[in-house]
């Protein structure tokens, strides 16, 4: 035979899908069949390619695409396989590769069960159908799973295995359960976040001190070969497990999407189109926490060329452009001196004034005000938290009443919308409404829907904030109880406290330097009572030495 030089490619492909099949379709007994055929058809130079466990709707597979590169460069005469869908359940790239590659390189494809060959033709004429119908059942299986999936995910059951510092409760599956080793891991990572470090100190910490990566510490229980590097964190491991709500003990499901079953892509989910549910396992991390490191992951600390990070980076605002201010250190009056300036400021070129304010002098301001906040609360709790929660319903009893109001107002219209678009429609059917007029009274009330739904969810966010004042109250009650004393300002004792602080703009009056900074506190960052959210005022002589006397 002609071109028996060249190479004979016997490809077998069975994905995890395709084993409800029964047997037929192994690997093993598609070696045999092909194996059989080529001989009886006297073809030898024989290659078996094998993609074992790869699905079929797409082509990045090893095997297809070692056997393809042999086609490009001219090596193989045929290429055999069991059935079309062997091949690929693909129909548009399995027709390009039967239809235009192999035959532009004189290839014979050959699909033994379907009696297609590319020289003979179709023995029955259906090739080209049942490419289409191998293409629609990996698109059926898909809807299916994703059905199956979406009504798990949507009771409230875990849809993938635990994270590392979970495990499955040996009593129920569908639980997890702390993970004794792992566990205290993870909430030491969440720590050492509140704490300033960013993901690349921690895992330069977790490999210092050897603690084993989550593959390590599974592969020492099965009492398999430890990596060659056992310690070795790196910083997206730590970035997965600080952005993982599942530490707080809920279970989030639908956090990721692909476009189509053809995709593996996944592609991050909306929060709002997430399902959460609370409570669901022991939490490792309290919300608050959990939310406090995303807030400190948000805005990136900047490192000074010494590679030295400012106590309050991130942290610091512009009173007037809302930029940040960013740390420095600079040589003054014979020394270094840490500050902050504004990072709109750029030397004068810039959009906005200096804002400067030095370490030193914040740094006594916020432990001041702190030391200040955590006296006055302790003096008398029950009177602090009956003038907070009164302040909250002066302030906002009305607004929020108003805001219920609008809420159900809303809903009543959205609820008339919808009634009324189906009666035009209904109307359009039954020939009383014109389809131009269906049109254009369809888009105008869809407009309307659509501009109601988003003012409906953002005064539902608003109230839902302020229904949770008490939690926020009593988390911050319980922040004052556990530092007792602050004798100095750490890292951690700053991110734990402070939301976030406006520095203003000095005011220069003779040689006196005044400025304003404002302390917001986390979790009651609107309160309006002494000793909280305070604006300080601190004074410094112009063309001193930096000593500044400050007064609040």
């Amino acid at each position: 035979m002609l071109g028996q030089q060249k190479i004979t490619i016997l490809y077998c492909r069975l994905s995890n899908e395709d084993l409800g099949e029964g047997e037929s379709n192994s690997i093993q007994n598609q070696k045999i069949l092909l194996t059989s055929y080529a001989k009886k058809q006297g073809y030898t130079n024989l290659k078996i390619l094998v993609d074992d466990g790869y699905t079929g709707t797409n082509f990045n597979r090893p095997a297809v695409q070692e056997g393809l590169d042999l086609v490009k460069q001219g090596l193989v005469s045929t290429w055999i396989v069991k059935d079309m869908s062997r091949f690929g359940r693909d129909y548009l790239t399995v027709g390009q590769y039967t239809e235009l590659v192999f035959p532009s390189q004189d290839v014979r494809f050959i699909a033994v069960n379907d009696g297609v060959d590319s020289i003979c033709g179709d023995s029955d004429g259906f090739a080209a159908i049942r490419n289409l119908f191998n293409e629609w059942y990996p698109r059926d299986t898909s809807k299916k799973v994703r059905a199956v999936f979406q009504q798990k995910g949507a009771s409230g059951k875990h849809l993938g295995r635990p994270p590392y510092g979970y495990q499955i409760d040996p009593l129920d599956k569908e639980h997890w359960i702390l993970d004794e080793e792992a566990a205290p891991v993870v909430k030491r990572i969440f720590d050492l976040s509140i704490a300033g470090k960013g993901p690349c100190s921690i895992a330069r910490i977790l490999e210092q001190d050897k603690v084993l990566t989550a593959k390590s510490l599974y592969a020492q229980r099965k009492g398999r070969p430890l990596p060659e590097r056992p310690y070795h964190w790196i910083d997206q491991s730590i970035v997965g497990i600080l952005e993982r709500m599942d530490y707080t003990g809920c279970t989030c499901n639908f956090k990721s999407y692909s476009k189509s079953y053809k995709l593996k892509k996944r592609i991050p989910t909306q929060k709002e189109e997430m399902a959460i549910f609370p409570n669901t396992q022991e939490a490792i991390v309290d919300k608050a926490q959990w939310d406090r490191v995303q807030e400190l992951r948000q805005h990136k600390r900047r490192m000074t060329k010494g590679d030295r990070q400012g106590l309050f980076s991130g942290l610091l605002r512009c009173a007037d452009c809302d930029g940040n201010l960013h740390f420095a250190t600079s040589a003054s009056y014979g020394y270094k001196q840490d500050h902050y300036v504004c990072g709109q400021y750029k030397s004068g070129r810039g959009t906005c004034s200096a804002h400067y304010i030095r370490e030193e002098v914040l740094r006594a301001l916020v432990l001041d005000r702190i030391r200040a906040v955590n006296t006055y609360i302790r003096q008398n709790v029950e009177g602090f938290e009956d003038e907070w929660m009164q302040s909250c319903r002066d302030q906002r009893a009305k607004s929020q009443q108003e805001h219920k109001r609008q809420i159900a107002q809303t809903k009543k219209r959205l609820d008339d919308i919808e009634t009324l678009l189906t009666r035009c429609y209904e109307d359009m059917v039954l020939g009383t409404l014109s389809r131009e007029r269906y049109l254009k009274l369809s888009e105008g009330y869809e407009v309307e829907q659509e501009q109601l739904q988003l003012e409906l969810d953002v005064t539902e966010e608003w109230v839902e904030q302020q229904e949770s004042l008490e939690q926020d109250l009593r988390q911050f009650i319980t922040l004052v109880d556990k530092y007792i004393a602050v004798p100095e300002l750490t890292q951690t004792i700053v991110n734990e406290y402070i939301h976030k602080i406006l520095i203003y703009a000095p005011e220069k009056a003779g040689r006196i330097r005044t400025q304003r900074v404002k302390i917001i506190f986390n979790f009651v960052d609107e309160l309006d009572i002494p000793m909280v959210n305070q604006i300080i005022t601190h004074e410094q002589p112009i063309g001193t030495n930096g000593k500044k006397k400050k007064t609040a």
